[in-house]
């Protein structure tokens, strides 16, 4: 574990937060292994979340309609993207696991974090249609959501009001992270901390404590590896039609949001589960590569 660099991305305004202890806590227990941890405290920075023409120095190519992912990724390619945007990227390129420590806004990340995501995973440097999910770009490095919620489990259970979490990070962990072919940890979720006792928020650290031990040694979850679809524009990026009709007989679907009309398989984007049996359900080397 030494020598390793970890990026914390961090999305908190208060240092009083529980999400700074947690963050706190992360930054010694690496550190203690002899990792190299970075943060980007993006309030701190003044981290700006919104992708406009702003991120792009020199000239554009389509001024008439800008386009800022294509913009962008030439941009990237050029060395023409803003300062705060290499600085980044240099901080991701150099990171084997990436922690994004927050609290859940509307289901989702705060709008800061959610800019740098939109900034940050540049296309062509964080992904393309080549690259992607479990062929991606990023797929030697880990990441981790880790959060607060401000509501018990019990909402977010699938018979809870608030519905199903395992819905909720889908397409987080599978639509952004895993896309850009990040091993993706199942997530540190503390639940409700605000109302909770101080011993209960102690022991939620302690719980995180303990889990840093051992994070590097951690499997990740399990998502439906690209070579179980049709990777062409003509097959739609679809799952292989006998592959569909094997499944059938299959209890669930074969994750979150590849479930086939079928009940979801049972904490998919919580908890690691042992992975299926992929080699029957690999295509023949016939279908193997997408056919242009």
């Amino acid at each position: 574990m030494a020598g390793r660099n970890v990026l914390i991305v961090y999305a908190h305004q208060s240092p009083a937060s529980f999400n700074a202890a947690a963050r706190d806590v992360a930054v010694e227990v690496l550190e203690q292994q002899g990792c190299r941890v970075v943060i980007s405290d993006l309030y701190a920075m003044n981290f700006s979340p919104s992708a406009t023409v702003r991120d792009i120095t020199g000239q554009l190519r389509n001024p008439e309609h800008f386009c800022y992912g294509d913009e962008s990724m030439w941009a990237w390619e050029e060395g023409r993207l803003s300062d705060d945007i290499k600085e980044e990227h240099r901080k991701v390129e150099e990171a084997e696991l990436i922690i994004f420590q927050f609290p859940m806004y509307w289901f989702s990340v705060p709008a800061i974090l959610k800019g740098w995501l939109d900034r940050v995973l540049t296309q062509g440097f964080a992904f393309s249609l080549v690259k992607m999910y479990n062929n991606g770009i990023f797929k030697d490095k880990k990441a981790i959501l880790s959060f607060s919620t401000g509501a018990p489990e019990s909402m977010f259970l699938p018979d809870g009001i608030n519905g199903d979490m395992n819905v909720t990070l889908w397409p987080l962990q599978n639509g952004v992270l895993h896309f850009c072919g990040f091993q993706v940890l199942a997530p540190q979720i503390f639940w409700a901390p605000t109302f909770c006792p101080p011993q209960v928020r102690k022991a939620m650290l302690e719980g995180w404590r303990a889990r840093l031990g051992g994070l590097w040694e951690e499997a990740p979850l399990t998502f439906a590896p690209s070579e179980l679809f049709d990777l062409s524009f003509t097959g739609g990026y679809r799952l292989w039609p006998h592959l569909k009709e094997e499944r059938s007989g299959e209890p669930y679907g074969i994750t979150t949001g590849h479930h086939l009309g079928k009940p979801l398989p049972p904490n998919n984007q919580i908890k690691v589960t042992p992975q299926d049996d992929q080699t029957r359900a690999t295509p023949p080397d016939d279908h193997a590569h997408p056919k242009n």
